[in-house]
């Protein structure tokens, strides 16, 4: 027997729905990880990344490569699963 689906809504006016769980994974780190602590893990992985672009990724106004996706998942250091939960 299948498990049930999982049905996950998506409004217009979001450009990636992994924003939210980024702000939280960000806040549950310890020692907490801030916007500016991110986006400089970012740029020392090669992306040029700002606290004001952090902030529209996790609003969900900002669209999110795979390849971002991938070196955010290494700066916040879990598995790029997460992303999606």
């Amino acid at each position: 027997m299948r498990p049930p689906r999982r049905i996950v809504k998506l409004s217009l006016s979001r450009r990636n729905s992994t924003g939210r769980a980024i702000a939280r994974l960000r806040h549950d780190a310890r020692p907490r990880i801030t916007q500016e602590d991110l986006a400089a893990r970012l740029a020392r992985q090669g992306l040029p990344f700002n606290q004001s672009q952090i902030a529209k990724i996790e609003s969900g106004r900002r669209p999110v490569t795979d390849f971002e996706l991938t070196a955010i998942a290494r700066a916040l250091k879990v598995p790029i699963a997460a992303l999606f939960e």
